[in-house]
């Protein structure tokens, strides 16, 4: 699997690793973050829709073949009306935990399990494919550069590099070249506004907030 073909869900599960420490460097933020892509993804490609700043599918039948994608496509389907900040972190564990799965098939994870007080079953996830994921962190740091030109770059991962540095991933990015990279995202504006201000809500006093106009 290359990067490319990476899923911005996974992308941004994968930002959040620290290869040097072997572990994700912010763990609480890593579901809110993991599903914020997802609903990135799914509004992007016009799956998901701004009704009045409530989330909608546009049809209840639509697949994608992506079983990250879906199953959230399934759950918002199913569920009561939310906005964009209720979706970001409601359940946010089950798009996590697919992410995870879909990563370990791909031979980019490990799962290993164990036992806790040798009694209660656990798994943990460890990276199997560093190398995949030090690129990914240098090409999100490129792509973060300020002197850097906003064109070619990559949709998903400029998407991947702005909302891991929204999400404080990628701490220290500048504030204008994020909101240049926002603009690059190709999902529509409302759905977007609704997604990039629950991340920032989310992790309030722990992320600077990007200063970004309403529509970037």
């Amino acid at each position: 699997m290359s990067n490319g073909s990476l899923s911005l869900p996974s992308r941004l599960y994968l930002l959040a690793w620290d290869t040097a420490r072997r572990e994700v460097t912010e763990p609480a933020r890593l579901p809110s973050v993991v599903r914020a892509g997802a609903l990135t993804e799914l509004a992007r490609r016009g799956l998901l829709t701004d009704d009045d700043g409530i989330v909608t599918p546009l049809d209840l039948d639509s697949r994608t073949g992506d079983a990250v994608l879906d199953g959230l496509l399934e759950l918002v389907s199913e569920s009561c009306p939310h906005g964009w900040r209720t979706w970001v972190t409601l359940r946010a564990r089950h798009t996590l935990d697919a992410v995870r799965e879909q990563l370990v098939a791909e031979g980019v994870l490990r799962a290993e399990r164990r036992r806790v007080l040798r009694v209660f079953p656990s798994v943990d996830h460890v990276l199997a494919d560093t190398a995949r994921v030090d690129a990914l962190h240098r090409e999100a740091r490129l792509i973060l550069d300020a002197s850097a030109p906003d064109e070619p770059v990559p949709g998903p991962a400029a998407t991947a590099a702005a909302l891991a540095a929204v999400a404080g991933l990628l701490p220290g990015a500048d504030d204008r070249r994020v909101e240049r990279l926002v603009r690059l995202a190709g999902a529509p504006a409302p759905a977007l506004d609704g997604i990039l201000s629950a991340l920032r809500t989310t992790h309030a006093g722990s992320v600077p907030a990007p200063a970004f106009p309403r529509g970037g």
